[in-house]
């Protein structure tokens, strides 16, 4: 089913991208997530979200939540800005813009730490997440989902377990620094989600990793639908 599912991805990926491929070829981030969003982004959105269970992982979040057109440029611009801020304050962290979201990930040698089979938040992970805290301050507009991922070593329950205390150490230091705990969205995939291959030290290290999927909330999307009518 999993492979099935990653060539269905794969073909409508491919099929999107060459039908927008000349609109993007100068295009900034914004204008990127424009142009998918309105030649295909809902359509792999839907396949992402249909075949993730209930669509929350990050890549489901960002694509499937995708508005397109005119506002999803404006809600490009304002993700454009935010990954710019935080690719400054905190240069160890992978920032990706995806669409028209932020994809961040966290893994051990990248701002946010845990020790061997622990989840607590240590102070050099404190260090990082107040910049982000800080961050997404600045932008209230925008929803969170956070994932926990592990590599394979050890029993799949374990891991499960860990992931859950990890995302879920996250999310709390997170709100506890101020953030509304209604714009978070916490969920855990223990070793069943790896980026890297598990084979490898270095590959285990990066799938032992925490990711962020930064999106618009609903405020957002309708302001920005507001202000494309206004500019027709």
């Amino acid at each position: 089913m999993k492979t099935t599912i990653n060539r269905m991805f794969a073909v409508l990926f491919a099929a999107t991208l060459l039908f927008g491929c000349e609109a993007t070829k100068n295009a900034n981030n914004k204008q990127k997530g424009a142009v998918i969003g309105s030649t295909g982004g809902a359509v792999i959105g839907g396949v992402v979200g249909n075949n993730t269970g209930d669509g929350n992982t990050a890549l489901g979040a960002i694509i499937g939540g995708v508005v397109g057109g005119a506002a999803g440029a404006i809600i490009g611009d304002r993700m454009d800005k935010q990954a710019k801020e935080i690719e400054q304050e905190i240069p160890g962290a992978e920032v990706e813009r995806v669409g028209e979201g932020i994809n961040v990930t966290f893994d051990e040698s990248s701002g946010v730490y845990f020790d061997t089979e622990k989840y607590n938040i240590n102070l050099k992970s404190q260090a990082t997440l107040n910049k982000l805290a800080d961050i997404f301050k600045e932008y209230p507009d925008s929803n969170i989902l956070v994932e926990g991922h592990t590599d394979n070593t050890g029993s799949e329950t374990y891991n499960l377990t860990l992931s859950k205390n990890r995302a879920q150490a996250v999310t709390n230091y997170l709100t506890s620094q101020g953030l509304s705990s209604g714009r978070f969205n916490t969920k855990w995939y223990g070793e069943s989600q790896p980026k890297y291959d598990n084979s490898t030290a270095e590959g285990r290290a990066k799938n032992r990793r925490v990711e962020l999927a930064i999106v618009a909330n609903e405020e957002m999307k309708e302001e920005a639908r507001r202000k494309a009518e206004e500019q027709n």
